[in-house]
């Protein structure tokens, strides 16, 4: 199942990347989609690379009563998001990977972090697979509303976290 996000940002792309490198940041869009436990890594790169690396158990309660018994009383998913050097333009690219572990499914795809005007977007495009015989179609769509919900439960700290720590390169 392909699965494209975008959410918008009001902070041009070097403001935003400072942002999304912040571990506080990082914990806190973790801690806003439900987490019951949690583990945020921030890895700095060469010339601005940089790798953001969470773990955290979430509630099934967002997964349909009839799936559920395909993936227990919590869902334990691991995040990684590889970010490139900066482009001359300050665009940003990088890479996702999403794992819902014990499900099991997998999203793999590209984040570009783009200017739009004064401020930015960033989209998250990629391809949902789940390793169920049968119930394959199903769990993906599942896993696709609980993606989609929680990048944008992240859209809506990371439009706060700009407000309360400065846009437009004050940050």
């Amino acid at each position: 199942m392909h699965l494209t996000v975008t959410l918008d940002l009001p902070a041009d792309p070097s403001t935003a990347t400072r942002m999304l490198a912040d571990p506080g940041f990082v914990h806190a869009k973790v801690r806003a989609t439900g987490a019951l436990d949690q583990q945020v890594d921030v890895v700095n790169g060469e010339n601005g690379a940089f790798t953001v690396t969470t773990r955290r158990s979430l509630p099934t309660d967002q997964i349909p009563a009839n799936l559920r018994a395909f993936v227990g009383s919590s869902l334990h998913v691991r995040q990684v998001e590889a970010w490139d050097t900066p482009r001359p333009d300050g665009e940003r690219r990088g890479t996702v990977v999403v794992e819902i572990t014990g499900a099991p499914v997998r999203l793999t795809g590209t984040m570009v972090l783009a200017a739009h005007g004064a401020a930015s977007t960033l989209t998250y495009d990629g391809d949902l697979k789940a390793g169920i015989p049968l119930f394959a179609g199903a769990v993906e769509s599942a896993a696709a509303d609980v993606i989609r919900d929680a990048l944008s439960v992240e859209g809506v700290v990371a439009v706060r976290w700009l407000e309360g720590h400065g846009t437009g390169g004050e940050a």
